[in-house]
């Protein structure tokens, strides 16, 4: 298994990915204005993808959105997008994902928002610290 970044040119094995991810979550796929915007983010290094590759095949992602926490004065990054091909779970390559991606974004420390039912494959996949709650404003 090889673990890297997605580049702007494999938007189309990403998008790939990131589809059955929405579909798993239940949440509505991009329109084609959305997927305009994700590989514009892409290119410009405001998200940064990163897979895990059985020999072309991209078999699991993840997203890590760099910004910066005045907890630590440092980059902090926020994980999500997180999806392993069925086929592929049980097999320790998500959570050497997770590693790679905290190991490769440059971050101190990476948050996750999920729901309760995903807390606990988070804290298992290392992301043991609570931070409160996670609210949104849109």
């Amino acid at each position: 298994m090889e673990y890297r970044q997605f580049g702007p040119e494999e938007t189309g094995a990403l998008m790939g990915l990131h589809l059955k991810y929405k579909e798993a979550v239940g949440e509505t796929p991009p329109d084609m204005h959305g997927k305009e915007r994700l590989e514009e983010a892409v290119r410009l290094g405001r998200i940064r993808f990163f897979g895990a590759w059985d020999g072309d095949v991209p078999v699991g992602c993840c997203s890590v959105t760099v910004g910066f926490s005045t907890f630590d004065y440092r980059p902090s990054g926020v994980f999500e997008d997180f999806y392993i091909l069925p086929e592929y779970r049980g097999r320790g390559i998500a959570r050497r994902l997770v590693q790679y991606a905290y190991e490769e974004s440059g971050v101190s420390v990476m948050t996750v928002g999920c729901a309760d039912c995903d807390l606990e494959m988070y804290r298992s996949l290392g992301f043991r610290i609570r931070l409160g709650n996670l609210l949104a404003f849109a």
